[in-house]
This record gives structure tokens, C-alpha cells and sequence, in this order.
């Protein structure tokens, strides 16, 4: 699926609840700063084209600064700054921007243009080999679930 595919789909999914208005191209801006590493092209064009956060799985992911909250997560530039590991052991760049509850955290990998997705239990932290784009289409068609994020954990 392309980019622009990615978008109409999250868009169209996104009609069906409210969402924040999208983000400014400061808002995104400032995150990256903050974070040190550009968002992915396709998170960029959602926050800025779609809403500033609140699209995707349940309770949507986090926005950048103004957008939509998670719980006590306001954004993903404070959440990153604030230390989301303190065991040292989650690499730079890694961005938590979806939090499936019971210690369960989605990341995007800021390096990688594609975004690939990780995922983060109990302070255990492992690739799940998908992009941002099949992440965001297999929550959105309910193939991709908190089970199967677990069941691809690999074994310590």
C-alpha cells in the first residue's frame, strides 16, 4: 500500500470519531527537535494532513504538542524527553506512540524513514518487523491486537 493510500485509509477511519484538528508544521518541527531524529514521512503527513494524534488503534496514538493525549502521555516529544526507559536499554530514536495498557507500548523508529514498529512489555523491547503503514492498517482491519504483539515477542 502506498503513502497516500495509508492516509485516505486512516482518514477514512478516522471520520467515524473525533479527532484534534491536524498539527501545525511547528508542532511536528519541535517534537523533532526535542527527539533529536525527523518523524517518518508517512506520521508527519498523518499529524499534519489527518489530526494531530487520536487515529489508529482504541484510544489512538499519542499527537505532538496540542494534539491528542494517552492517559497522562500529552505528547510524544514530552513522553520522549521524560525518559521512557530508565534501564538505559531502549535505543535513541525509538518514540512511544501507542500505549496498549498492562506495560504494553507500541514505538515508531524515528531513524528509519519507513518507521519501522516496536514494541516495548515489561521493559523487554523487540522489532516487530512491520512498518508504521502495516501497523497502522492491521489495527485499523483488527488483524493486528495486543495478543498477536505478544505472541511475536521473542523468547527470552
Amino acid at each position: 500500500m502506498t503513502d497516500d493510500e495509508v492516509v485516505e485509509t486512516v482518514r477514512a477511519v478516522a471520520r467515524t470519531r473525533p479527532l484534534p484538528p491536524p498539527a501545525g508544521l511547528d508542532a511536528i518541527a519541535e517534537a523533532e527537535r526535542v527527539i533529536g531524529f525527523r518523524t517518518p514521512p508517512l506520521l508527519r503527513r498523518l499529524y499534519s494532513e489527518v489530526a494531530n494524534g487520536g487515529f489508529g488503534p482504541d484510544d489512538g496514538v499519542l499527537g505532538v504538542s496540542g494534539g491528542h493525549a494517552q492517559g497522562n502521555f500529552y505528547d510524544i516529544a514530552e513522553l520522549y524527553q521524560d525518559g521512557p526507559d530508565p534501564s538505559g536499554r531502549m535505543p535513541a530514536g525509538l518514540v512511544l506512540i501507542y500505549d496498549w495498557g498492562c506495560t504494553i507500548w507500541s514505538l515508531v523508529d524515528f531513524r528509519d524513514p519507513a518507521g519501522h514498529m516496536w514494541c516495548n512489555h515489561q521493559g523487554e523491547l523487540w522489532a516487530q518487523g512491520i512498518t508504521l503503514a502495516e501497523w497502522l492498517i492491521g489495527t485499523s482491519a483488527g488483524t493486528l491486537t495486543v495478543d498477536t504483539l505478544l505472541d511475536s515477542q521473542p523468547a527470552v
